[in-house]
């Protein structure tokens, strides 16, 4: 968070339309005498996920003097319809009004760069604090207490009520569900995510049969009336001894908790297997308690003393004996032991993007879909970087079927290289060995078929797909279809398998944020940090700060790439490459004490983190410096 040196009016807020405001425009001069948080979020985006809920106790603290309004800043195509974006303000319970800027002119008013991106406005106008990034909850609360207390001696603070208005109930047997599971009985388990609960459908994939949870957020162990979840998403059936020896069949993502749950389909007793319920923040010093060994330096131990970070997916891999994990809240994937009740990591480097190689080296974007081949090979849904991706459960290898990266994607048919797909959120294997994806911001189910490299289309119109299956027996009264979760669309729906696949191309696209300019040669590399107030940096281990820059493409840096301790860096950009995208991952570590002085022993410490892919234009006469801010007082 950086604050200002000069006293700025804060820009207008100019949009589309103003969503959860009963049909009003707002204006920051309705909003004087109050506090305003600006949230510049777009739904695909996990940390701005994150935000949202760390936003929701500072929202009802200070409800009397301090107004939020999410600022929607679109990354994907889909994310610009006015449908996609009223349905996100509802499936993720935003409760407080919504700028719609699908052309982004307030993000670039506010020359907001990452997502997400916070910005606090005093009760006079002025724009006092930016940051990005998440975790910012305890020094917004310390920088809403000062601006408390400088306005109300002033007298420009006003209390009162918010200029939110909920929208009108919606009623739906499942709301927003996100994925499906077939159980041995015929019939389906699916994750009710916006009821914050699982439904048990009859064979015809409509019939409530039972329902586990209250309905309510929550983290409690019990029975189908007394247990609750937030946000639940994927789900893993167990091998029938396995379910035996552990005491439940089904494991749960429990996304929002960041948990792993264990459904006993039998009594419907639900337990919590893995986390803490608080979020693994990359770097902190707390993110596994207790005393034990860490498997080769990496996070491997007691499940229920790990952090998790939006468990979206699971799957169980018999060659493993493990329960693999899409951890999309730091882009990795994990495993759990159900037997040893132990959890860790198992491939990816916490790093965002696409790229490939051993487990050590690959970058996953968001992890969100996960099947099992039946030699073994798990096929993943990397929805961030619009990417079908293979894993190697043995040697723990990461390849990339379909997909370039971050910022490309398209609903394109044809060869792998050249086809395109939208934030897919599901994948499943199809009887003649093909990958079928649920394309969710194309609204389609696409097919990709390892044998020939080519990729087709199967299905579309669909609402927001986020699952899809194989159901059915292969026989003639009974032939193979698929049953996709239209989460959009609050139901399952069965898809035929076409003979001949849809060919579809609408082109490819990249993400049209406008881009940097820049000055070709040097490159300085600055991220802005203030340590806040009642922190010191936690030096006890040497330079508690990081940078690590790379592009795409990687050729555009000649020198100066990769990680080293500090936040500046200068880089060198190559001669004849015009345009690319920077990525840009900063850290600092912080503990509760006074600066100058020793750190208590029992302080708590704060990781401050940030990602940035930054496009960029080289120009002659631009500026040779790039100024980020991560975190400040």
């Amino acid at each position: 968070m950086t604050a200002s040196r000069v006293r700025l009016r804060a820009p207008e807020l100019t949009g589309r339309r103003w969503l959860n405001t009963g049909g009003k425009d707002l204006s920051l001069a309705d909003l004087r005498g109050k506090v305003v948080l600006l949230d510049f979020w777009t739904f695909c985006c996990i940390n701005c996920l994150h935000v949202l809920d760390e936003l929701r106790p500072l929202e009802e603290k200070y409800a009397d003097v301090l107004v939020i309004l999410g600022v929607h800043s679109p990354k994907f195509e889909f994310e610009r319809t006015e449908a996609a974006v009223e349905q996100a303000v509802e499936r993720y319970e935003v409760a407080h009004p919504v700028l719609d800027d699908p052309d982004l002119v307030t993000w670039q008013a506010y020359t907001a760069r990452a997502w997400p991106t916070l910005a606090v406005i005093d009760p006079e106008g002025y724009l006092v604090a930016s940051m990005s990034g998440e975790g910012h909850s305890a020094g917004l609360a310390s920088l809403l207490e000062d601006l408390i207390v400088e306005h109300e001696g002033k007298g420009t603070l006003r209390r009162g009520d918010s200029p939110y208005v909920p929208p009108p109930p919606s009623s739906h047997e499942l709301k927003y569900p996100g994925k499906a599971l077939a159980l041995p009985s015929g019939t389906w388990l699916v994750s009710d995510s916006g009821h914050h609960s699982l439904v048990e459908l009859g064979a015809d994939g409509e019939t409530v049969l039972r329902r586990f949870g209250t309905g309510e957020r929550g983290s409690a162990d019990g029975g189908p009336g007394e247990a609750s979840f937030s946000e639940p998403q994927g789900l893993a059936l167990l091998p029938e001894d396995l379910a035996a020896q552990t005491g439940y069949h089904v494991v749960v993502a429990d996304t929002v908790n960041h948990l792993l749950r264990g459904l006993n389909l039998d009594t419907g007793e639900v337990t919590t297997l893995a986390g803490t319920g608080e979020q693994f923040m990359v770097g902190a010093a707390d993110n596994v308690t207790g005393t034990h060994d860490l498997e080769a330096g990496r996070y491997w131990g007691p499940a229920r003393d790990i952090k998790l970070s939006s468990p979206w997916d699971v799957l169980y891999s018999p060659e493993t004996g493990r329960v693999l994990i899409a951890m999309a809240g730091h882009h990795t994937i994990w495993a759990f032991d159900p037997l040893t009740g132990e959890a860790g990591w198992f491939a990816g480097t916490m790093n965002e993007g696409l790229k490939d190689g051993p487990a050590e080296q690959a970058w996953f974007s968001q992890t969100s879909g996960l099947a099992r081949a039946p030699e073994g090979t798990v096929w993943l849904a990397d929805s961030e970087s619009s990417a079908l991706r293979s894993l190697d459960p043995g040697s723990r290898e990461t390849t990339t079927a379909v997909g370039e990266g971050l910022f490309d994607f398209g609903f394109q048919d044809g060869p792998a290289a050249q086809a395109r797909l939208q934030h897919p959120l599901g994948v499943t294997v199809l009887p003649d060995a093909s990958i079928a994806v649920a394309d969710t911001y194309n609204g389609a189910i696409r097919r990709y078929e390892p044998a020939t490299g080519q990729v087709s289309t199967l299905a579309r119109g669909l609402a927001e797909p986020s699952d899809v299956l194989v159901a059915g027996a292969g026989t003639g009264e009974d032939p193979y279809h698929l049953m996709v979760v239209e989460s959009a669309a609050h139901r399952l729906t069965r898809v035929a398998i076409p003979a001949d696949a849809q060919i579809v191309d609408d082109g490819a696209k990249s993400t049209t944020r406008p881009p940097t300019p820049v000055a070709p040669g040097t490159l300085d590399v600055q991220i802005g940090f203030t340590v806040p107030a009642g922190q010191k940096l936690d030096d006890r281990w040497g330079d508690p700060t990081w940078l690590e820059v790379s592009s795409t493409p990687p050729e555009l840096i000649a020198e100066g790439a990769g990680g080293s301790e500090g936040l500046s860096r200068t880089l060198t950009l190559r001669d004849g490459i015009e345009s690319g995208v920077l990525h840009v991952t900063a850290r600092a570590a912080a503990c509760d004490g006074e600066p100058g002085g020793e750190i208590p022993l029992h302080a708590a410490c704060h990781l401050y983190q940030q990602d940035w892919g930054i496009p960029v234009t080289v120009n002659e006469g631009a500026e040779a410096a790039l100024h980020l801010d991560l975190r400040g007082a």
